[in-house]
């Protein structure tokens, strides 16, 4: 049982090195068509909330006027909303959150493997992707601890990243990676 990232894009191109056999799972709070045709399920539920989403795009957009460039902005902004924290915390007392996470952890304790979608390339930019991973690896047993390195996901330049309706990341980031 392992569980990898990647992100829309990257599966409707083909280029991801998914495992044949893994369940491919949407983790974005606002779906899209694309991603609800490349996945086996969508989980919204474990997507960042939406006043944690608008909090951490008035922060970022906050970081771009003062000069930071899209990733530069995305990354300061995650650590001036508390983003991660934030986030642990949806996983932990939202309802749907836990019933989500509680079923992602039972797949993978039976052996599964799990693929992670979510809109857009995380590259250098921080994801809810990136937490959810660890939140899965302290929740489940026996996971393979190098699951976390075997990111489908790829961390070269985001400059070309874009999201799932093909508009850079700093256009406009509606889920926060």
């Amino acid at each position: 049982m392992a569980v990898f990232d990647t992100y829309v894009a990257e599966l409707d191109r083909g280029d991801g090195d998914v495992p044949p056999e893994a369940r491919l799972v949407g983790v974005a709070a606002s779906s899209s068509r694309r991603l609800h045709a490349l996945v086996d399920e969508a989980r919204p539920a474990l997507g960042p909330p939406r006043a944690l989403r608008d909090d951490h795009a008035d922060a970022a957009a906050a970081f771009r006027i003062d000069g930071l460039c899209a990733s530069g902005a995305h990354n300061a902004a995650w650590d001036r909303v508390d983003f991660a924290d934030r986030y642990r915390e949806h996983l932990a007392s939202d309802p749907d959150a836990r019933s989500a996470l509680d079923s992602l952890c039972a797949t993978l304790n039976a052996g599964a493997d799990v693929v992670i979608v979510g809109p857009e390339r995380s590259g250098e930019l921080r994801s809810h992707r990136t937490v959810l991973r660890e939140v899965l690896a302290e929740r489940t047993d026996d996971m393979r601890p190098d699951a976390g390195d075997d990111r489908v996901d790829d961390v070269s330049d985001s400059s070309d990243a874009v999201d799932d309706r093909g508009d850079a990341v700093g256009a406009h980031d509606d889920d926060s990676g």
